[in-house]
């Protein structure tokens, strides 16, 4: 049914076990896995008029965050792997992650998104926004939402 999953990870505990559950998920489909991480994208520094020196680098930035980048998807490619499954994993940078898990799942051809939903509603929903309501909103693939009945440990 589905031959390529995007599963979705941002480190907390909550995606992480998300992410199990997208293997576990794609384990049963026998589908490839795409493991992604969206990174904030390099802010310049606007506030001051030199650019410190321990300032990083958009260089420096952009391979740090792939660095944190696959310490989040890590544990992701290796659970794919126990599970005999074809998987990648791409750190993508972008300020609004939301749009950009639908244009990678777009540009990759996955068949289905599998990502958390951390339970927001109402007030905190209204004012925080929820990404996976932008992807919901911003995709034609189709979106697999996994809610945890209760918080995970850190």
């Amino acid at each position: 049914m589905y031959n390529k999953i995007l599963i979705t990870t941002d480190g907390s505990a909550v995606s992480r076990h998300t992410a199990c559950a997208g293997v576990e998920f794609a384990r049963q489909m026998g589908a490839q896995v795409l493991v992604l991480y969206v990174a904030p994208t390099y802010q310049y520094p606007v506030a001051v008029e030199i650019i410190p020196p321990s300032y990083p680098t958009e260089e420096e930035y952009a391979a740090r965050m792939r660095q944190v980048g696959g310490g989040h998807t890590g544990a992701v490619v290796a659970a794919a792997q126990q599970a005999g499954l074809e998987v990648e994993s791409l750190t993508a940078f972008a300020d609004s992650p939301g749009l950009k898990i639908a244009e990678v799942a777009e540009s990759r051809q996955c068949d289905l998104i599998f990502m958390g939903s951390h339970g927001r509603s109402g007030w905190g929903q209204l004012l925080l926004g929820s990404v996976t309501n932008k992807v919901l909103s911003h995709t034609t693939r189709p979106v697999l939402v996994h809610r945890l009945i209760k918080e995970p440990a850190s």
